[in-house]
């Protein structure tokens, strides 16, 4: 599933949605997924040159720009989904410095880093529980977008967060790799990135408080 942009003189752009057969000899993947984190996923671009998509094949159209209900439906669903995963490593990275610290000789700040991931790893379950939330509502509208990315900025806020005092609670051990740590700080990153980003989630949730239209807000 794919898109593509269709401009037409004199009229708005269009962006059209539809399948497309991999093994299409117009269809390539590329070998570039060159990635700081997240590398397990394999996720390639793929280039698409000369292949035809007959009408009857494009499932959706929408004006260029703007949220389509379409994407109400998708990004309240997918993206408690989606944020699910990198609450996943930051449990992981929790457990693992955990593991770490009870091996040694536990003092104060120890302690106190412990308390501070475990309070960072809850941040993240109740925004993911947040998202949750919405998807219950089953009523995909730019309210449930609102709830959603909130959450989604608040789960990426609170994992790295926690991936970052894991490593800091097991010290110099978070380092090696046979550790485990160091994979979970660098998967841990891409949740900055998925939309919406810190930017524009703000300026969608300023303009829900504030009653302006938030139809073009990406």
């Amino acid at each position: 599933m794919t898109t593509a942009v269709l401009e037409s003189e004199g009229e708005p752009a269009q962006v059209l949605h539809f399948g497309l057969p991999m093994n299409s000899p117009q269809v390539k993947v590329m070998d570039n997924w060159r990635t700081l984190g997240m590398r397990g996923t394999g996720s390639n671009d793929v280039m698409i040159d000369g292949h035809v998509v007959p009408e009857a094949a494009v499932a959706v159209k929408r004006k260029a720009g703007e949220w389509h209900p379409l994407f109400q439906i998708i990004a309240t669903i997918a993206f408690p989904l989606i944020y699910s995963v990198y609450l996943g490593v930051a449990e992981s990275a929790r457990d693992i410095a955990v593991g770490v610290a009870k091996k040694k000789k536990v003092d104060n700040h120890m302690i106190q880093l412990a308390g501070r991931m475990d309070t960072e790893l809850a941040g993240a379950r109740l925004a993911r529980e947040h998202m949750l939330a919405a998807v219950r509502l089953d009523a995909p509208s730019a309210e449930t977008i609102n709830q959603v990315m909130t959450g989604r900025t608040l789960v990426a806020r609170h994992a790295i967060a926690t991936v970052e005092l894991a490593m800091e609670l097991a010290g110099g051990a978070g380092f090696y790799r046979a550790t485990g740590l160091e994979r979970r700080f660098r998967d841990i990153q891409a949740a900055r990135y998925h939309p919406l980003q810190a930017g524009p989630q703000a300026q969608y949730a300023g303009s829900m408080a504030l009653g302006l239209p938030v139809d073009k807000v990406f």
